[in-house]
């Protein structure tokens, strides 16, 4: 197309929100007018799903699950009695922290609570995480750490950071069953350094989880200074609105009402069913022709913003765990998904865009554009340009760049980074997701293979415990395959061997003895209590 032809499709095709101020621009994507025809069915029928999934449907059959983040920023359109209760968890919410900033509660061994310390995995972490780092003011009521791993080392390393601050520190520990292994972990390391200072743990702990769940058990026995709820119909990857990101984005001194507003505003425009006026539509219409409806290209987000550095990472999760599915709603292998990637601009410039421009073409990009570069005036750092002049040229000319090259890209446009453009956002991925989940007919609310990962991990905890049995029992060294026999896994001598060379390195009682580049060669041999 000629730039007069390329100004026209960019204006055919730009959805703009005059509430938000949020541009949502398509044009760069090569799809024809066919193209959109022949999909009109597909997205009928993607409205009628998403309206009945917001009144109730049970969208979950593996788990019988009403799927229902939408109403947590508009609690009128719950069913049953449900609007109360996410009504009367926000009110909770804004009277704790009013008191935790008041310093009517706070630790025994402090005048105040001084940080926060969150302790999460996925979207117990992402959201919060990705909140916390576009949101959290220069001099924010409190300071924030997150713990969203089980490695020992990144756990040591932000217990060690906190150090002595730690009697002046709040620890949410947020788990929807209450028993994911990385951040039970979490809380048991915090736990046990919180004792190891004499520090009370249960006057500085607060629960996030669903009523009934192993950790509303502990909370309960152990008498934690508090618990707010997650309510089974949200997924971990669609509860930033709900007490898993409000309460410690509050706790920060974010507006999370605001935050709920922009979700709120985002969701009521992309209820809309009509593809060129709702947004959500237009971006799962984009991924759609991008990857053929297959995923055959990957999504790469380049935010023109620091404080959205983390975004990129917030929708790995949202996009990927959503829609990377084996089978579709009629049980045929179909192997669909999005890969997500990212950094942020212009940092790109000087990384991966030489490759996305000239390299292999298996990606579409999305440029998220910040028109207000600051608070107040900036300086020229050149004639009649400034700083973020530099970034919006950048932004423009890797996008030209791009599709001069064949590249294909969707940019969208906000004014400015505030709670209420983030929750904008945040719903505006979500809906995209739940619509694009509906034209390739798969179930974007469930997740079998994370739940088949957690089975596979706890086999080889199991596995470890029968082979520490075997090798306890030991007067003498045996042949690693022995080892493997005698624990009951003559099939999985590799598990064995693998199991074996951590506890090993860790000094676990464990030597193994031999030629380390011939692992089936390997005797092993408890080591002596002296020598541990």
């Amino acid at each position: 197309m000629n730039a007069t032809e390329l100004w026209q499709r960019y204006e055919d095709w730009l959805y703009y929100h005059d509430g938000l101020e949020l541009y949502v621009d398509i044009s760069r994507m090569g799809f024809d007018a066919a193209f959109v025809e022949s999909l009109q069915p597909k997205f009928a029928k993607a409205f009628a799903d998403m309206a009945a999934l917001e009144a109730g449907a049970i969208a979950n059959p593996d788990e019988d699950r009403m799927v229902g983040h939408y109403w947590l920023r508009d609690p009128d359109l719950a069913p049953d009695d449900l609007g109360q209760e996410i009504t009367t968890v926000l009110d909770e919410i804004d009277d704790f922290v009013q008191q935790v900033h008041a310093g009517t509660i706070k630790p025994a061994e402090a005048d105040q609570f001084t940080r926060i310390l969150s302790v999460g995995i996925g979207g117990s972490a992402l959201g919060p995480e990705f909140v916390s780092e576009a949101l959290a003011p220069i001099n924010p009521k409190m300071d924030i750490y997150f713990m969203d791993n089980t490695d020992p080392a990144g756990l040591d390393l932000v217990l060690d950071r906190l150090g002595d601050d730690l009697k002046s520190t709040l620890v949410l520990i947020t788990s929807k069953s209450g028993g994911t292994p990385e951040t039970r972990n979490g809380m048991l390391e915090v736990k046990h350094r919180f004792e190891a200072l004499g520090l009370d743990f249960p006057s500085h702990a607060v629960a996030i989880t669903m009523i009934g769940s192993k950790m509303d058990e502990l909370e309960r026995m152990e008498g934690w200074l508090a618990e707010f709820p997650m309510f089974d119909w949200v997924g971990g990857r669609t509860s930033e609105m709900s007490a898993v990101g409000l309460l410690s984005a509050s706790l920060l001194g974010i507006d999370i009402r605001s935050m709920l507003v922009g979700a709120k505003e985002m969701d009521a425009a992309t209820r809309v069913a009509d593809l060129k006026t709702n947004p959500a539509a237009l971006l799962a219409l984009a991924w759609y022709y991008a990857g053929n409806g297959q995923g055959e290209k990957d999504m790469v987000m380049l935010p023109y913003k620091d404080s959205l550095l983390l975004f990129s990472r917030y929708l790995q999760q949202l996009v990927m765990e959503s829609l990377g599915k084996e089978k579709d709603l009629d049980g045929n292998v179909v192997h669909q998904g999005i890969a997500v990637y990212g950094n942020k601009g212009s940092t790109d410039q000087h990384a991966y865009v030489q490759q996305l421009r000239e390299g292999v073409p298996n990606f579409f990009a999305t440029f998220i554009e910040v028109l207000k570069d600051r608070e107040g005036p900036s300086i020229e750092v050149e004639p009649d340009a400034t700083s973020g002049d530099f970034l919006n040229g950048f932004l423009q000319g890797t996008r030209a760049a791009l599709y001069d090259n064949q590249r294909e890209s969707i940019t969208i446009t906000i004014n400015e980074v505030t709670p209420r453009t983030v929750g904008a956002l945040i719903a505006l991925y979500e809906r995209a997701v739940g619509l694009y989940a509906s034209l390739v007919n798969i179930n974007a609310y469930h997740q079998p293979g994370v739940e088949a990962g957690k089975k596979a991990a706890a086999s080889i905890i199991d596995l470890q415990r029968r082979v520490l049995t075997v090798v306890r029992s030991l007067d003498q060294p045996l042949p690693l395959a022995t080892v493997a026999d005698k624990a009951g896994a003559t099939d999985q001598v590799e598990s064995v061997y693998k199991i074996l060379r951590h506890l090993a390195a860790n000094n676990r009682g464990i030597t193994l003895q031999g030629d380390r580049r011939t692992p089936s060669k390997l005797n092993v041999a408890a080591k002596a209590s002296s020598e541990s």
